[in-house]
C-alpha cells in the first residue's frame, strides 16, 4: 500500500432520506464524480430495502414498468443466502437482490465546509432495470458528461448509458453491453478515431482468471473490437477484477485504478476488495505498460472494514488537484463496505512508484 495524504467519509446512510416512508437506506456508495467549475458533483448509488418484516419471509424489492417499487415476500424455506447482497431461490434456482438501488445527484462547492446538496434522482425505468440501477461512472467527452451504469434484471447485470450537459437533466440511451457485463468505464476522448471503453465480462464458464477487457466504438452506442486487457494473477485479485475509475491522461500514459477481490474464505461471505493501479499506452491503450503487483489501497479504516459488506474499497472516480502542501494530488472517490462514500488523497508520484 501507499501513504494516504488524507481521508474522509463524505456520505453515509444516516445522511439520506429514503425514497419512501416504508423503506430504509442501507447504503450510499460507488459514486461517479466530476468537478464542474467550482463544484464537486457526485452521482451515487443509493440502496434501500423494506422496513417491514414478516415472520418466516424475506422481502425482495423490485421496480415495475409502471414506475412503482413493489416487494415480493418469499418464504425463507425457499431461499439460500449467497452473500449479504444476494439470495437464490430453491424452487427456480434464480438469484434475487435483497435490496434495490437507484441513483441520486449530490453537489458541493469545492473546499466548502457546508454539507452536500441533493439534486435530481434517477430511478429504474424499464424491465431491464427491474432489480435496480447501480454503480455509475462519469466521463466528460467534449462538453457532454457520459454516464455508464449497471442495469440489473432477470436476464442479468448489463451496462446502460446516459448523458447530460449539466448533471441536472439526463438522457438515457439504453443498454450498450448485454448481460453479464459491468464495470464499464469510458476514456475521455477518441483514440485513433474511436471511442474506447474498459469492461468486465462475467462468464459462467471459468476457463481463465477474472479479466478486464477493452472495446472500441464509433458512436458510444455500438461496441466491438473486444479484446482481453489483463487478468487477475495474484491472491488479492483472484476472485474478481474489474474497472474502477475512468482513465486519466498523464505524461506517462493512461492511468487507471481498478478493483480486485480475494476469494471468500467461507460460504456466504465476500472476499476483501482492494485497489490496484494500471498504466496504459497513450496511443494504444490495449498495451499495458505497467501495473501494481500489490494493492495501492486496502480496507484499513473502520468505515472500510465494517459495514453491509465487510472489507470493501471500490474505486469509482479519480480527480486531479493541487494542494498547497503537496503537488500533483489525486483524489480517489470510492464506495466503502457497500455502505458509505469515502475520498482519499494520494500523491501521483507515489502511485507511479507503486507500478512496476
Amino acid at each position: 500500500m501507499i501513504q494516504r495524504l488524507s481521508e474522509s467519509v463524505l456520505l453515509c446512510p444516516a445522511d439520506l432520506r429514503p425514497s419512501r416512508d416504508d423503506f430504509a437506506v442501507i447504503g450510499v456508495f460507488n459514486p461517479g464524480v466530476v468537478q464542474i467549475r467550482d463544484e464537486v458533483v457526485m452521482l451515487t448509488r443509493v440502496a434501500e430495502r423494506p422496513i417491514a418484516q414478516r415472520a418466516g419471509f424475506t422481502g425482495l424489492p423490485r421496480w415495475e414498468s409502471s414506475g412503482d417499487c413493489v416487494v415480493d415476500w418469499v418464504h425463507d424455506d425457499d431461499l439460500i443466502s449467497v452473500d449479504p447482497r444476494v439470495v437464490r431461490t430453491k424452487s427456480e434456482g434464480l438469484l434475487r437482490l435483497t435490496s434495490v438501488s437507484h441513483l441520486r445527484v449530490f453537489r458541493k462547492r469545492a473546499g466548502s465546509p457546508e454539507g452536500w446538496v441533493p439534486g435530481p434522482t434517477l430511478i429504474p425505468a424499464t424491465a431491464l432495470e427491474e432489480f435496480g440501477i447501480e454503480d455509475p461512472r462519469i466521463t466528460k467527452i467534449d462538453q457532454t458528461y457520459w454516464i455508464t451504469y449497471v442495469a440489473v434484471s432477470r436476464p442479468g447485470a448489463a451496462t446502460a448509458l446516459a448523458s447530460s450537459d449539466d448533471m441536472l437533466t439526463f438522457k438515457r440511451h439504453g443498454l450498450i453491453f448485454c448481460p453479464e457485463n459491468k464495470d464499464v468505464v469510458l476514456f475521455p476522448h477518441k483514440i485513433d478515431g474511436q471511442f474506447v471503453a474498459l469492461h468486465r465480462p462475467n462468464p459462467n464458464s471459468h476457463f481463465s482468471q477474472p479479466q478486464i477487457w477493452l472495446a472500441r466504438s464509433p458512436d458510444l452506442l455500438h461496441w466491438g473490437r473486444h479484446q482481453p486487457l489483463l487478468r487477475g494473477r495474484t491472491t488479492w485479485e483472484a476472485d474478481r477484477v474489474g474497472g474502477g475509475t475512468p482513465p486519466i491522461l498523464i505524461d506517462e500514459g493512461w492511468l487507471h485504478l481498478y478493483h480486485g477481490s480475494q476469494r471468500a474464505r467461507q460460504g456466504g461471505r465476500v472476499g476483501e476488495y482492494s485497489v490496484g493501479a494500471l498504466l496504459l499506452d497513450r496511443d494504444d491503450p490495449s498495451q499495458v505498460l505497467a501495473r501494481s503487483q500489490q494493492p495501492i489501497m486496502r480496507p484499513v479504516a473502520e468505515s472500510e472494514r465494517n459495514g453491509f459488506v465487510a472489507n470493501v474499497v471500490f474505486p469509482t472516480a479519480l480527480i486531479e488537484s493541487n494542494r498547497d502542501d503537496h503537488d500533483d494530488v489525486l483524489s480517489v472517490y470510492y464506495g466503502a463496505t457497500d455502505t458509505s462514500i469515502g475520498v482519499v488523497a494520494f500523491s501521483k508520484r507515489d502511485i507511479l512508484n507503486a507500478i512496476h
